[in-house]
């Protein structure tokens, strides 16, 4: 299959939005899903809470530490390159998870399969980009951000389901299967891209693993209650090696930190748009289920019930949004979205005493709806103003927001539940509200006079590069 400057034929483009879907739904689940079985994975094979938490956290790190070099990577080889491979090793590590009987196996399985998931996320917004022709981009990009959202919602009440039929290692097992499924069609279908002509920076590769992993990392052990002397020095760590990054990259033509995307108005705010939203969107995640257990008595499966109509919001909201921001300015639409989610999240943090079904129902689909309005145009935003040599890195940086956020978000709930016992849940509910509400105010800032103006340079740069290929 060649180069298709103007994205892929049907059926063709099908096919590749198949192989990207899958991709995603193994590697977002995946992180939602082990937390579920940890209580289980960690009972199985003898281990103590706190040496099994890495059967997560190891996954984590992997991911965060080389989402932005391998999107600076896709940029040189070719993102179909960095996707199958990371799929293939996301498959092989999955089947290692299965047949791991101790704690170390699993977790050592468990951080390669993060690197895996590393190389699916890194570069699937790009490749989005790539597969859809530029008018049909928000549609794309819709579908791409329903499966993400749907996925991380419904990986709790899907671990679930399948512990209740069999052992913990057929969360895993699936895996394989949709794996070499996807493989066999995406080595087929997936589309080209021309590399760019320059090497991989081993050095900033190494001190952005070392940036965003200490950072994390930092973030993580003020939400456990760690010693503030260990938060300290991650986040010293963090500090220097960032500043290090910074200065190696900033007289480079296409650096692996994408600087010269975040200098474009529009995109810093795009992603300053997403950190918050994702924050408030983990705050309610974590969140939800001690809140409906231990205020409402809800039982296990009560909850995952009423979690649903979140993700079936989302489904519906996101893809309407791909085709409204074809037509509609994206900060307003953003804007609109987090205002209904912050709505949402406000709405549950004030349940009754006694809610009937419908009352949190109602309340789950205001607040995924906002969320699926909001983030189709978002990232449809980020794709459209990074030069369409630079997708990958700004397909990295999308992923590396959603991370921050959602990591942050995570940590503020243990920090809440851990100063403020019962009322913690609520406290984070309304947290979420916060940063909704400050989602929205800076989406909203992208529809100021200079937002436009640096919008509208790039619409134009853009089709000139269309037409000059």
């Amino acid at each position: 299959m060649t180069h298709h400057p103007d994205g892929l034929p049907q059926p063709h483009r099908g096919w590749a939005v198949v192989t990207i879907a899958v991709g995603i739904i193994m590697s977002v689940m995946d992180g939602a899903i082990a937390n579920v079985a940890l209580p289980t994975i960690a009972r199985d094979l003898h281990a103590s809470p706190a040496f099994s938490i890495w059967i997560v956290n190891g996954y984590q790190l992997a991911i965060t530490i080389s989402l932005l070099p391998l999107a600076s990577l896709g940029e040189i080889i070719g993102y179909r390159r960095v996707y199958i491979a990371g799929l293939f090793l996301f498959t092989v590590a999955s089947l290692f998870c299965v047949f791991a009987h101790t704690l170390t196996l699993l977790t050592t399985a468990r951080i390669l399969q993060g690197f895996g998931a590393a190389g699916i996320m890194s570069v699937n917004m790009a490749l989005v980009r790539h597969i859809y022709p530029r008018k049909m981009l928000g549609r794309g990009i819709g579908i791409n951000a329903m499966v993400v959202a749907v996925s991380a919602a419904v990986g709790p009440t899907i671990a679930a389901g399948i512990l209740a039929v069999g052992p913990w290692p057929y969360l895993f097992a699936i895996n394989v299967p949709l794996g070499i499924g996807a493989l066999a069609i995406g080595i087929k279908y997936l589309p080209y891209t021309k590399p760019a002509g320059h090497d991989f920076d081993w050095t900033s590769a190494a001190l952005s693993a070392i940036t965003f992993g200490l950072g994390l990392a930092a973030i993580d052990s003020v939400g456990h209650g760690e010693a503030a002397a260990i938060a300290l020095a991650e986040l010293g760590g963090a500090v220097v090696a960032g500043f290090l990054l910074v200065r190696a990259q900033k007289h480079v033509t296409s650096p692996l930190l994408p600087l010269d995307l975040l200098r474009i108005p529009i995109f810093a705010l795009s992603i300053a748009t997403s950190v918050a939203s994702f924050c408030g969107q983990m705050l309610a995640f974590v969140a939800l289920p001690f809140y409906l257990e231990s205020r409402f008595g809800y039982s296990a499966v009560e909850i995952g019930l009423l979690i649903t109509p979140w993700p079936i919001a989302v489904a519906f909201a996101a893809p309407l949004a791909g085709r409204l921001v074809e037509h509609q300015p994206a900060g307003l639409l953003g804007g609109i979205g987090l205002v209904l989610f912050a709505l949402g999240l406000g709405a549950l943090a004030w349940l009754p005493p006694h809610p009937a079904l419908f009352d949190v129902a109602w309340r789950m689909a205001v607040a995924g709806a906002g969320f699926g309005l909001f983030q189709t145009p978002n990232n449809r935003t980020m794709i459209a103003a990074a030069p369409r040599e630079r997708s990958g890195g700004a397909s990295g940086m999308l992923g590396t927001a959603r991370l921050l956020g959602q990591t942050t978000g995570a940590a503020l709930v243990s920090l809440l539940l851990a100063r403020f016992a019962l009322e913690g849940t609520r406290l984070a509910l309304l947290t979420g509200v916060g940063f909704a509400v400050a989602g929205a105010a800076l989406s909203m800032l992208r529809l100021s006079e200079a937002g436009a103006r640096g919008a509208e340079r790039v619409r134009v740069s853009e089709d000139q590069r269309l037409k000059g290929e």
